[in-house]
């Protein structure tokens, strides 16, 4: 009985280091959740946006996104040292303007080349401004005790995220119709379905400005406690635009000198190989924006709860990541990731299965608690509804492994003062895994799940879960090579 509650205590133990943590910790949090979901109705929306909105097919359509995605990852690569030159508050601030700009540009205009220039791709370099400040800040704001739950936090806030978002989608769509229109009361601007969701990502994005206002500047935690940096950073000299530009060619210069001095050592290619896998399983979540959207509708018809779905998800990952991070934080962020991601290229193969063999599934208790119970459907449910909520399961439950456990790889070897450069690597994968995800799906989309025309969706699946495997296997066979020595964690 005594052990038992010393592994109780233990257990709960993990949970309890985050308590008395920082302000900036818990602000972090919650500033990942809302800029999460403001991205995610982006992300969803986009291709549907592109495609509704100025015509444009599913090649071309991916092939902007593929384009947007690569703005953000050159931009992204610039912000870790833009981060550690301006701080990660100031830096936070610029991109939260800068999307809020965008986004309402993407939501009141109808010019498509206005829509692109002064909308999508500004949103690019805004979300690419926060994406690797809140990885930093993790670390930066996180004692040592503190760190691995505190990564597998952030990302259950993610996930909480994503979560509302799934809700937002389906619940416009379906109010408004799959391509409805929406009169504002005070402008009389009207818009449509997808303009509307884009509007829902600029009130949650205006929600983040009080939250970074109220973070303290200059504050580091260390395992000592809580210090303010007194030493100022230095800054060119001129007006403010002039200084901004200078500080951005100044980090550009310091990335490039931060890549020249990484390329000298034998373990950054290791890491960057590891990546470089990561990214092949990241594709798989790219899929799941940017043709699982199109391809239930198409398969499910206008209005299918594609949103709801995608939300088994979150739920899953919320319940699972912390329980996994804390009881997994005493091993190494590579085995977790190879365990994960074998997981969840695993999960891919169940929708390159023929339908048929789910139908028995989807006239019984499954299909009814799926279909009736959680999507509230009327009438038959279609194999398809089990089989994606069986893959989205089974795939959670990879990515609550291996998914917090790359940001931890990549913040774990950054070296006093890089935290922010060092971070930024650790999104290569996931933008990556958008290069892969959209160069792929146009034509399998086109060919294999047509809008009009026969289908055969199970083909293009297979193809996504050919690409996930490289990773667990690249993994498993390369891990001689190309495994990296995680401070503080055992071989």
């Amino acid at each position: 009985m005594a052990e038992a509650t010393r592994a109780s205590e233990g257990f709960i133990g993990k949970f309890l280091v985050l308590n008395g943590a920082a302000r900036e910790l818990w602000l972090t949090f919650l500033i990942k959740f809302l800029s999460v979901a403001a991205y995610a109705v982006t992300n969803l929306t986009i291709k549907l946006w592109l495609s509704s909105e100025f015509g444009f097919s599913d090649e071309q359509a991916l092939a902007l996104v593929l384009a947007w995605s690569l703005t953000m990852t050159g931009v992204t690569l610039l912000v870790g040292s833009l981060t550690d030159a301006l701080g990660l508050r100031k830096t936070f601030f610029l991109g939260v303007w800068v999307c809020l700009v965008a986004r309402l540009v993407m939501v009141l205009t109808t010019n498509q080349w206005i829509a692109l220039i002064g909308g999508l791709f500004p949103l690019a370099i805004g979300e690419a401004l926060g994406t690797p400040v809140l990885v930093a800040a993790v670390r930066k704001y996180s004692t040592t005790r503190q760190r691995s739950i505190s990564f597998s936090m952030v990302y259950m806030a993610m996930n909480v995220g994503f979560l509302v978002t799934g809700l937002c989608f389906d619940y416009v769509r379906q109010a408004l119709g799959e391509h409805g229109h929406f009169t504002l009361p005070v402008l009389g601007t009207t818009l449509t379905t997808y303009r509307a969701l884009f509007g829902v990502s600029w009130i949650i994005e205006l929600l983040l400005l009080p939250l970074v206002w109220w973070m303290r500047p200059g504050i580091e935690v260390t395992d000592e406690g809580v210090r303010r940096q007194q030493t100022a950073r230095h800054e060119p000299s001129g007006n403010m635009v002039t200084a901004l530009f200078g500080t951005v060619a100044q980090a550009a210069r310091d990335t490039v000198d931060l890549f020249a001095g990484l390329f000298k050592q034998r373990s950054f290619y290791r890491l960057l190989c590891f990546l470089a896998l990561i990214a092949c399983l990241k594709s798989i979540l790219m899929v799941m924006y940017y043709v699982f959207p199109t391809f239930g509708i198409r398969e499910l018809g206008e209005g299918a709860k594609v949103g709801t779905l995608w939300n088994i998800n979150s739920w899953m990952v919320i319940i699972l990541v912390p329980f996994v991070g804390a009881l997994t934080q005493r091993f190494p962020a590579y085995g977790m990731t190879m365990i994960g991601g074998a997981i969840t290229a695993g999960s891919v193969f169940l929708m390159a299965l023929p339908t048929a063999w789910f139908q028995t599934a989807a006239d019984g208790w499954l299909g009814n608690l799926i279909g009736h119970g959680y999507l509230n459907l009327t009438g038959s449910i279609h194999p398809y509804y089990v089989m994606i909520a069986l893959y989205i399961a089974i795939f959670s439950v990879g990515e609550a492994f291996y998914s917090p456990r790359v940001y931890e790889y990549a913040a774990a070897i950054a070296p006093p003062g890089q935290e922010a450069s060092y971070s930024a690597l650790s999104y290569i994968p996931l933008l990556l895994g958008k290069v892969i995800a959209t160069i792929s799906s146009g034509p399998l989309l086109a060919k294999y799940c047509p809008e009009v025309g026969e289908r055969h969706s199970a083909t293009m699946w297979l193809f996504f879960a050919l690409v996930a495997t490289v990773c667990p296997l690249g993994l498993l066979l390369l891990r001689p090579y190309i495994r990296v020595r995680e401070v503080g964690r055992e071989p």
